[in-house]
């Protein structure tokens, strides 16, 4: 890749925010130093928290923060759809970065993004940041999710022009202002759940190039800092990221599942027939190819393979919340902090 691409004071970063105290400030002073930024739009999405105040702090050191607040919640949006549509109401820039509060991103994250725009003839770029993981559940979680994830939505698919392929991970979303405008912006979107790839899937539709890759050493998330936002998160989400399929469920639950149990039940039916080193093989050659096969996944996505003992916990963990997700969107209601949506679309995402 060549040099990233200077353009000064050409994007606008816009930033829904709803209880974000604990991210917030990261957040904004990472994108309200790099000079391609030109302002740093957080909309207070009704925080019942210190969010707007943490903010007003920082406006205050930087002279491109503006903190905005949405009003009550229009009928049919979700919220953080709103807080977008908001935002880019007020945004001046001929790019704009929608990114999540809880997004740290380096110094050159924009400059990056232009310098792929540019190259690629993207009017979209998106990355998948690097995930921050510090609880046992983060660590057996997160990476089994997007380790499967990685195989619904491959960046080559995606950024073939040619393949109706389409996604993109709303912590990091640069678009170009006139294309944002031509396909309706979040108002054409404002009731799905997983706005981002419903945006990415606008944009392709539409003729424009998209552009989607690995956000390693650009950006950087710690996507969930308790077990209840974590479950509610997912049950929001993986459902609809899986396919919105019970059939995809079922396969998905039955392979996270399935293998270790057999192998129990297999090494058990040996043990009790007296072929007791026949079993004891069957059952270390069985758990050190299921790791095997994992380590070889945790290298081609990026993960280190110190992760690899979080596996089991991670694969019935995986398995748990997607079953809840299925089970909730199958009733037609979601929940995400505090707020309650309809169900029922393929599209949902953390918002």
């Amino acid at each position: 890749m060549s040099q990233p691409i200077c353009i000064s004071g050409v994007v606008t970063a816009i930033v829904p925010a709803r209880n974000e105290e604990a991210a917030i400030a990261g957040c904004v002073e990472s994108l309200a130093v790099q000079k391609e930024i030109a302002e740093v739009l957080v909309i207070d999405d009704q925080s019942s928290d210190s969010t707007a105040e943490i903010v007003r702090s920082l406006a205050a050191k930087y002279s491109n923060v503006r903190l905005l607040s949405a009003a009550e919640l229009p009928a049919g949006w979700v919220g953080k759809n709103n807080a977008a549509w908001i935002g880019a109401g007020e945004a001046q820039g001929k790019w704009l970065l929608f990114t999540d509060a809880d997004a740290v991103h380096a110094p050159d994250s924009a400059s990056k993004a232009l310098s792929i725009a540019a190259e690629n003839g993207a009017a979209l770029v998106s990355f998948s940041p690097e995930q921050v993981m510090q609880t046992w559940y983060e660590k057996a979680v997160i990476p089994y999710v997007f380790t499967r994830l990685s195989r619904r939505f491959r960046f080559a698919e995606v950024n073939d022009p040619e393949n109706s392929a389409a996604a993109a991970n709303g912590q990091f979303i640069l678009i170009r202002r006139d294309v944002y405008d031509a396909i309706g912006g979040h108002a054409s979107i404002a009731g799905e759940v997983l706005e981002d790839v419903a945006l990415a899937s606008r944009v392709k539709a539409a003729g424009y190039r998209i552009w989607f890759g690995a956000g390693k050493g650009i950006v950087h998330v710690r996507m969930y800092r308790s077990f209840a936002a974590m479950w509610e998160g997912w049950k929001k989400n993986l459902y609809p990221l899986m396919g919105g399929n019970l059939n995809i469920v079922n396969v998905e639950v039955a392979r996270a599942l399935v293998p270790i149990p057999l192998l129990f039940v297999v090494a058990g039916s040996l043990w009790k027939a007296s072929f007791l080193v026949l079993a004891a093989s069957v059952m270390a050659s069985g758990l050190l190819g299921t790791l095997a096969v994992y380590f070889g996944t945790l290298k081609r996505n990026g993960y280190p393979v110190r992760l690899l003992p979080y596996m089991f916990p991670g694969r019935v963990l995986f398995a748990a919340v997607l079953w809840a997700s299925y089970r909730s969107h199958r009733r037609g209601r979601v929940e995400w902090k505090g707020r309650a949506y309809p169900a029922g679309t393929p599209r949902a995402s953390k918002g």
